[in-house]
């Protein structure tokens, strides 16, 4: 069981470890100005950041953890296996490259990024192996929606933490959060701001002005109150130093329900059924 609270920065999962709720995403991010990135959020408060072999800045997130001065126990490192990579010995070769790059000998999460037609379940067997192996503390999938999410369950001997899909007011996939709470699997939210393209939606404008909030932070805290966990992306100080500014506030339940009803099925990133 995923043990949650709204006022709180970390959800502990469902097996038993605790993971921050908020964290930076370093998607298209590269060199100084993914490393400055980081050393800011880390500053700030992060200690949630999440990478991919797929974005090519596993390196510059090390480093800027290494010169943090932060231990590295007290932050939480995800990466992912890339699609090129999947397959049993591949996953395991392409996870050893992630931790030379990131420079630790452990990752925090180990993510199947994308559900690949034809090699879901020996990857998912091989992130199985790594997590025994106490080489990732987490591990779980990204891109599951349910069709894949209800394939998984139907071979993995561990059910996984965590499933990071996009998902915001405007894609509130229901029913895949209802599936990830009762197999006590976090969900968390890629692009939770929908890359900036919403947030003059007029129902934003207004909350953020009823809460003397930014729209992002009123998405952001929508997220929380729905018991999901969010990676919202920035390179730019205060927008990072915003992302983490919600904490402090709660959205009442009449605005929870009209934000809930935002929904449009909107993507800017491909849709995973792509895959099935």
């Amino acid at each position: 069981m995923v043990e949650w609270a709204t006022n709180r920065k970390t959800a502990k999962l469902n097996n038993g470890v605790t993971m921050p709720v908020i964290g930076l995403g370093i998607y298209d991010m590269h060199g100084r100005e993914a490393e400055k990135a980081i050393g800011y959020a880390l500053e700030t408060g992060y200690r949630l950041i999440d990478t991919a072999a797929m974005y090519g800045n596993e390196k510059e997130a090390g480093l800027a953890m290494s010169r943090s001065g932060i231990p590295r126990d007290e932050i939480f490192i995800t990466t992912k296996v890339d699609n090129s990579d999947q397959g049993y010995d591949q996953t395991l070769k392409a996870f050893d490259i992630s931790l030379n790059k990131l420079n630790t000998d452990y990752v925090d999460c180990y993510l199947v990024h994308w559900p690949v037609r034809g090699k879901r379940k020996d990857t998912w067997r091989a992130i199985e192996q790594i997590y025994k192996q106490g080489r990732a503390r987490v591990i779980g999938v990204a891109n599951y929606l349910l069709p894949f999410l209800d394939e998984l369950h139907g071979y993995a001997e561990i059910t996984p933490m965590v499933n990071q899909v996009e998902f915001s007011p405007f894609l509130f996939l229901k029913s895949l959060l209802e599936s990830c709470n009762r197999h006590s699997i976090l969900l968390q939210a890629y692009t939770p701001l929908s890359r900036g393209r919403k947030l003059n939606h007029p129902l934003l404008q207004e909350l953020a002005g009823k809460y003397h909030k930014t729209a992002a932070q009123i998405i952001l805290r929508w997220d929380l109150q729905v018991g999901v966990s969010a990676i919202p992306k920035s390179s730019h100080p205060h927008r990072i130093r915003e992302n983490w500014d919600i904490f402090e506030f709660q959205i009442a339940e009449e605005d929870m329900r009209r934000l809930n009803n935002l929904n449009e099925d909107f993507r800017v990133v491909g849709d995973p059924m792509a895959f099935y």
